[in-house]
């Protein structure tokens, strides 16, 4: 603990900090001091373009297997000036936890404070801190699951250790590995499914790895990461120990939850389980080039899917799997492991199996020429809980005004439609539509219980824009419903691509078309050339983008699509602290 209060009092007392001469062409060095630079006069269009480069140069050496030279460009952003900076803007900026502390009790840090830490960075690493213990509780269960928290300064420096790492790794994993990878998403780990038993219905082993991030083998994750120059620092952070109700206790295995770098080492532990299949499918018999294609792993984090045609087939990649798996100190959850059929039931199993909140499942059809038709849509469980939720929502706003309950709503709706946007839905959100309806109306009612029901429909449901009727207003602000999400296919990201090969023709393109994106964010990207409006840069897949207006609404400006511009949650910021 007094290492916390020592880094703790290091970052808050603001001493003369280093800085750069922000108008050279130079690779940035702390060489001049300059109190008055401040945070928001930064010019962060040279420091990403720059951190970016070197992040293309360490891609395309590990893709080319150049050793010496991967590991050079490596070294040479982590000494980075600006890459300093960028990792401590992502940590105190750009993270969505960032008001969450570790055991050194620090939040967040305000302009100084955050030179401070820049600095810091430079200087000799200091030894990693241990985490903080916070259970939280997971969806629809009694359980709970911990998270440790790191330090702000261990933060940052996981985020300074990612920037050069996570190039290296992304030219080397595998195609079908999509959970925690920039420009990856649920949708392609759902529509690779789709693709592989669109022509032929398959046997599945739908299967779940028991406390994946609890208890990866440290060696064995180390003996993966190999002479790398984070050897060290990893090791440090996964053996740091923690915190729990201040009592301290070692990390024997597993990679700490909440941290930066967690899901790249996660990542890391997990790779090589489609190289693993792939010898399994060398082995059977036939053509090699077709079994590699029939027998296929889709993996999203720990959830993942192995399906082929044969039943004997599946039952060998489990068996291999679970002693590949047994090599990082990991294994199975049989509870959460089973084979079904795509199309038919099996051993008393359902046809169909659930995967990241969908259901996927086939049916026989004659008049097709196939047989069966492909079907995914939202599953029962996604279906129930989202309604509970929008009945709680009315429940705990029952006293409140029709503009906070709709403010309330809206951002849950519009977040689950797009989710399931991309598969058949159509049904199931005018069910939702209706569902919803019959619990506005009941909170409605019963605001006004010797009223008539005319007159609740003309107060609450007034018909708006002549085209929308039982629709929950109050003139100017008007309930989102599920339908008005368009269903949209996903196209599924190409092979082994990465935001890091530079082709932003490609990425740009994607970042407009992606379903969890609004229809508003989709037009300002259009307008926009899928740049921001502030910095100039384009919008990377991993960017966090926030829609905001160009004059504020506390000043008379309006609300429509004139006055809103798309920017970075950080450029978002600066132009708010200089309003």
């Amino acid at each position: 603990m007094n290492k916390a209060k020592t880094l703790k009092r290091r970052l808050g007392n603001p001493k003369p900090f280093l800085s750069v001469a922000w108008d050279t062409n130079d690779i940035p060095d702390p060489v001049c001091i300059n109190p008055n630079l401040k945070w928001r006069d930064i010019n962060w269009k040279k420091v990403e373009k720059f951190v970016f480069k070197l992040q293309k140069l360490i891609y395309r050496a590990s893709s080319r297997g150049e050793i010496r030279k991967m590991r050079k460009y490596q070294r040479l952003l982590t000494k980075s000036y600006y890459a300093r900076l960028l990792a401590v803007r992502r940590v105190t900026q750009d993270n969505q936890g960032k008001k969450t502390a570790g055991i050194d009790g620090i939040k967040n840090l305000p302009s100084m404070q955050r030179f401070n830490l820049v600095s810091l960075l430079n200087s000799r690493y200091l030894k990693a801190s241990p985490t903080r213990r916070v259970w939280i509780p997971k969806p629809g269960k009694d359980e709970k699951r911990p998270l440790g928290i790191p330090t702000m300064y261990d933060r940052a420096l996981q985020a300074l250790v990612k920037l050069g790492m996570e190039p290296e790794w992304e030219a080397h994993f595998e195609p079908n590995s999509y959970g925690f990878r920039p420009g990856r998403s649920t949708y392609d780990a759902i529509e690779a499914i789709h693709i592989s038993i669109n022509h032929k219905p398959k046997y599945v082993l739908d299967a779940d790895i028991s406390k994946c991030f609890d208890r990866i083998n440290h060696d064995a994750l180390l003996g993966k990461i190999g002479q790398s120059p984070y050897r060290r620092l990893i090791k440090q952070w996964l053996k740091s120990g923690v915190f729990d109700n201040k009592q301290f206790s070692n990390t024997v295995g597993g990679t700490p939850q909440s941290g930066v770098i967690s899901p790249l080492l996660a990542n890391i532990a997990l790779h090589g389980m489609e190289k693993c299949l792939n010898q399994l499918a060398e082995s059977l018999p036939g053509r090699k080039r077709d079994n590699k294609t029939a027998l296929s792993l889709i993996r999203y984090a720990d959830d993942f899917v192995i399906l082929h045609k044969d039943i004997k087939v599946v039952l060998q990649a489990k068996a291999v799997i679970q002693e590949w798996l047994n090599q990082v100190g990991l294994e199975l959850k049989p509870e959460k492991t089973k084979i079904v059929h795509t199309l038919e039931e099996y051993e008393g199993n359902k046809p169909g199996f659930d995967f990241l909140g969908f259901t996927i499942r086939q049916f026989k059809v004659k008049s097709t020429e196939q047989g069966f038709k492909t079907l995914i849509k939202p599953s029962s469980k996604s279906i129930k809980t989202h309604y509970r939720k929008l009945a709680d929502m009315c429940d705990k706003l029952k006293t409140s005004t029709t503009k906070a309950l709709i403010a309330k709503l809206n951002p849950v709706i519009r977040g689950w439609a797009n989710y399931f946007s991309t598969v058949v839905s159509k049904e199931i959100f005018s069910k939702m539509n209706m569902l919803l309806l019959k619990r506005l109306w009941g909170w409605a009612s019963r605001r006004h219980p010797k009223k008539s029901a005319e007159w609740v429909k003309d107060k609450y449901f007034p018909r708006c824009k002549e085209t929308r009727n039982w629709v929950l207003n109050d003139g100017e602000y008007i309930l989102n419903l599920h339908s008005d999400v368009p269903i949209i296919r996903h196209i599924k990201v190409k092979g082994v691509k990465s935001p890091y090969d530079g082709d932003w023709t490609y990425w740009s393109s994607r970042i407009g078309k992606h379903p969890g994106v609004r229809k508003e964010v989709t037009m300002l990207l259009k307008r926009q050339k899928n740049k921001c409006a502030f910095c100039g840069l384009t919008f990377s897949p991993s960017d966090l983008m926030e829609v905001d207006h160009i004059k504020p609404r506390s000043k008379g400006g309006d609300n429509t699509y004139k006055n809103k511009q798309l920017l970075h949650r950080h450029c978002h910021d600066t132009k708010t602290a200089f309003q």
